[in-house]
């Protein structure tokens, strides 16, 4: 054995150890399961995160838990270990331990015991994941804000009111993801804050907002290309919106055209409005598609061009003899699990071409895993020749 510091007691006692060498150990007198106490394997550049509390832990009793930093989420996974790892605590923890041992050996200086207070199972890992936002959509349409719904001052007065409202701290403990991930799946569903909770806009009302727009961008000869935000807003507070959900229309169907120096400069997205309006239309069902398409443009606003390329992951076409016909297929409805995603568009269709199906399927994202992969591992590809599209069945 080599020499050991006779200071050295516990943990510190193996620090000092040079390469090679050997050391005694005991059970500690509080040996024991410890089920409290459970080993993490760290990635480097997860371990500024841990050591700095930058990171927490997401899920409900009957979820598995996550570990998320600030933008990422991680799986947690327990691994066990065929070897014997032993956990040695601290000197302050062992020194009733030692103390038990100078009264057991006169030679105490010259041989140091490593007490040991728990046998090692294993440890859990760190998987990167996407994040789990289906929930979110779950929690947000269980209450969205209505065209009746005038007055929420006085919301926290009345619990009854509040059922299935939702601040950021409830969505933060309910919805496995990180803070970043969390405000991106908030933007991707165009939910807005209101009076501290976030609400879903139910979407007769956005229809009732944007036409009003519209309406006032003819009478006051307004340009869809830059609209002034504060004249919009002051306009749409007059015929009785609310000024929150004024601004949220231009968030949801515009974008900025300038910087905000002095005031903000909106302009209309052609595709957001397009969609918007053939959504719409495509409500009552499925329709001819020359139907559709006159319907469409007869509706969305001058100088906006509707084609159907815009709808790529809103709608399916299908062939009905020699007709083709159109119906609402939209992707923002599907779950963003990739197994069940697969699960049911090969339920709605048992075939898809590559140009069907890609618009169904860009947006999963699974760390680890490209595009190919999934296609690989959810799909069955069938080209007759190659100058043929390929054909994609599930696996």
């Amino acid at each position: 054995m080599e020499p050991v510091q006779p200071a050295s007691r516990g943990a510190e006692a193996l620090k000092h150890m040079s390469p090679g060498s050997s050391i005694s150990i005991a059970y500690h007198p509080l040996f024991g399961p410890h089920d409290d106490l459970i080993f993490l394997e760290l990635d480097e550049k997860l371990l500024q995160d841990v050591l700095h509390e930058r990171v927490v832990l997401r899920g409900q009793p009957d979820e598995d838990a996550v570990l998320c930093t600030q933008s990422k989420t991680y799986a947690m996974k327990f691994v066990g270990t065929s070897n014997s790892v032993l956990l040695v605590p601290p000197a302050n923890l062992s020194e009733s331990h030692e103390n038990l041992q100078k009264n057991d050996s006169n030679n105490y200086d010259e041989k140091v015991v490593a007490p040991v207070i728990k046998v090692v199972p294993g440890n859990m890992e760190l998987i990167e994941v996407a994040p789990r936002l289906d929930k979110l959509k779950l929690l947000l349409s269980e209450n969205p804000y209505r065209f009746e719904e005038y007055d929420m001052e006085n919301i926290e007065e009345n619990q009854e009111s509040r059922t299935g409202l939702y601040n950021w701290n409830d969505l933060r403990d309910n919805i496995q993801a990180s803070d970043e991930e969390l405000r991106s799946g908030l933007q991707a569903l165009s939910a807005v804050e209101i009076n501290g909770y976030w609400r879903l806009v139910d979407e007769s009302y956005m229809d009732m907002i944007l036409g009003m727009l519209l309406r006032n961008s003819v009478l006051n000869d307004w340009s869809l290309t830059a609209l002034n935000e504060d004249e919009v807003i002051s306009m749409l507070e007059s015929d009785g919106f609310p000024g929150v959900l004024a601004r949220h229309c231009l968030h949801v169907y515009g974008k900025k055209a300038n910087d905000c120096l002095n005031s903000c400069v909106w302009k209309l997205d052609e595709k957001r409005v397009c969609i918007h309006f053939a959504r719409e239309i495509l409500k009552g069902g499925k329709k001819k598609l020359e139907s559709f398409m006159n319907e469409w443009r007869q509706k969305t606003p001058d100088g906006m061009q509707p084609t159907l390329d815009l709808m790529e992951g809103e709608v399916l076409t299908e062939r009905v003899g020699v007709e083709t016909w159109v119906r609402s297929f939209s992707i923002s409805s599907l779950p963003s699990t990739p197994a069940e995603r697969f699960s049911i568009l090969f339920r709605e269709r048992p075939k898809w071409e590559w140009k069907d199906l890609q618009p169904f399927i860009r947006d999963l994202k699974v760390p680890g895993l490209s595009s190919e992969g999934l296609l690989l591992k959810y799909t069955r590809k069938t080209q007759p020749s190659p100058d043929m599209e390929p054909v994609f069945s599930a696996r």
